[in-house]
């Protein structure tokens, strides 16, 4: 059997799942993963309403797709990552702030993932499982405190050498890597 072509549709999550289906079956599409977030899938409404899993299967099924995995990709990125103010959007409000508060809840529900990705009958569930160490190589979910202290240094650092110069043509120039010509 040849593998089915899906589409991840995260990325389009402010989209009803509705929309989406109507779009990826005119695309050629024989399926769709699944994300846990918008309205494409909710993990406690799979755990707790008897018919929810069936909707989202009649739902697919009336544009000719089919599901084969979900995934919870910002919740399990909590699991391990350094937990701050960048992540209480992704939380229940009445966790935010609170970097362990969120930690557990995430670890609940990566569990409860997997057990409604069970429900809704799929196999698998894809995600990010978090870095402690992430942060140090790439700043996903930059913080505007962040962009703001790398644009506020060099002044805060050169202010006050150029200010100590005496009054004469002040001109400064940046010195590049070495194997560029300074201009």
């Amino acid at each position: 059997m040849a593998r089915p072509v899906t589409l991840f549709t995260g990325q389009w999550a402010d989209l009803t799942l509705e929309v989406i289906c109507q779009k990826a079956s005119k695309w050629g599409y024989e399926g769709i993963e699944l994300p846990c977030w918008g309205d494409h899938f909710n993990v406690q409404k799979a755990l707790h309403d008897s018919g929810y899993c069936q909707e989202r299967h009649d739902l697919l099924a009336r544009y000719g797709l089919r599901c084969w995995a979900i995934s919870n990709h910002l919740v399990g990125q909590l699991v391990l990552d350094v937990l701050d103010a960048r992540t209480d959007d992704w939380v229940p409000a009445n966790l935010r702030g609170n970097s362990e508060k969120k930690r557990d809840w995430a670890i609940q529900e990566m569990k409860d993932t997997a057990r409604a990705a069970k429900k809704l009958g799929v196999k698998v569930v894809n995600g990010f499982t978090g870095s402690s160490i992430w942060h140090l190589l790439y700043s996903f979910l930059r913080s505007p405190m962040h962009d703001r202290r790398r644009v506020q240094a060099p002044a805060e650092r050169w202010n006050p050498i150029l200010d100590g110069l005496p009054r004469m043509r002040r001109q400064v120039w940046p010195r590049g890597p070495p194997d560029r010509d300074r201009v």
